[in-house]
């Protein structure tokens, strides 16, 4: 008897692996001919009476099929953990809502006449508030059904989209008030504290740049920042896209130009004009009128400081609704200590000739 079950098992498994192999004969010989035929099974226009097997179809024997990966997202650069120092972060991150800022005053210096006598000075100068008075968040709500049944981690992406875009929107509040507080000798048509002949562009007269003179904005904006005996290490410039396309188009195109060892149109970086570190980013000032142009920030760190003072994301329960509530909140405060050493350009793109 057992020898008999042994023998039905085997020949029960031999007619399974039969039919597995004919069935993909079958299914290989069916696309071949589709193939020849011109009817190939999804989305391919087909004979007239052959059934759409397909999502087209009411049969679905060949259903959609979502990938598991997604199109990668691409996001605005964000500069300002680069061009904006952190050194007040620290002690602000645990409890209060302005740090005090003590500023160096400037002590005079005068001639000196033997019997005359000395009148003393008392230097003073103004301290500097940084309050974190901004904030920014997000708030996502992901319902259970589609959580448990999406292929993908839905709260996971969010998360990590909300987190991003956060902080291009803080990015983006930064670099549109930086223009308002710079020093008056570091902006305008007669910029300059010493020479006041400096042309950085005006809302009403921005600067036009071309490719044959973009160098001369960064060696303007440097002459700005040495009348204000600004270090050059650690400068730094934002520009829009199009200026850093002029860039690449500039005599820096030629790497001994722009000082290293490398073409700036092989390696696709800005790099550094000038002592200047050039940051591109798309979140700088741009303005339609009176005239269409662009703001273009530039300085020292020891100018500009951030601070963060709470950066949180979670996921909690809905109270309203079966799922969850993704969010986050980013609450931040930032400011130009130093206005003589940050300063800003007006410009815009030639017209194409």
């Amino acid at each position: 008897m057992k020898k008999v079950f042994s023998f039905l098992a085997l020949a029960v498994a031999a007619i399974g692996a039969l039919a597995q192999s004919i069935g993909e004969k079958i299914n290989d010989g069916l696309f071949s001919y589709a193939v020849r035929s011109g009817a190939i099974l999804c989305g391919v226009p087909r004979a007239s009476g052959v059934p759409e097997y397909g999502p087209g179809g009411t049969v679905n024997y060949n259903p959609e099929v979502y990938s598991g990966k997604l199109v990668e997202k691409f996001y605005r650069t964000t500069v300002f953990g680069e061009i904006a120092s952190t050194d007040y972060e620290g002690e602000i991150s645990g409890f209060g809502a302005n740090v005090i800022i003590r500023t160096v005053p400037d002590v005079t210096v005068s001639d000196y006449i033997i019997g005359a006598g000395l009148t003393p000075q008392y230097p003073t100068r103004n301290s500097v508030t940084l309050s974190i008075d901004k904030a920014k968040s997000f708030n996502v709500a992901l319902s259970t059904v589609d959580s448990r049944q999406s292929d993908i981690d839905m709260a996971d992406v969010f998360a990590n989209d909300g987190s991003m875009q956060l902080r291009i929107a803080v990015d983006a509040d930064m670099l549109e008030t930086i223009p308002a507080d710079v020093s008056g000798d570091n902006s305008g048509t007669t910029a300059g504290a010493i020479s006041a002949d400096i042309d950085l562009g005006s809302a009403a007269a921005p600067r036009v740049l071309s490719s044959d003179d973009v160098v001369e904005l960064f060696t303007d904006m440097g002459q700005v920042l040495d009348e204000q005996n600004v270090s050059p290490e650690g400068r730094w410039a934002v520009v829009p896209a199009w200026l850093t396309n002029l860039i690449k188009n500039s005599d820096l195109k030629i790497a001994s130009l722009a000082g290293d060892g490398v073409s700036i149109l092989r390696n696709g970086k800005v790099g550094e004009i000038n002592a200047f570190t050039l940051y591109m980013s798309n979140n700088v000032l741009r303005q339609v009128s009176p005239a269409v142009c662009s703001y273009v920030p530039f300085g020292h760190s020891a100018g500009l400081t951030f601070a963060a003072q709470i950066i949180e994301c979670q996921m909690i329960d809905n109270p309203n609704d079966f799922g969850y509530l993704i969010r986050g909140l980013m609450v931040y405060g930032y400011e130009v200590i130093e206005p003589s050493y940050v300063g800003t350009a007006i410009v815009v793109k030639a017209p194409a000739t």
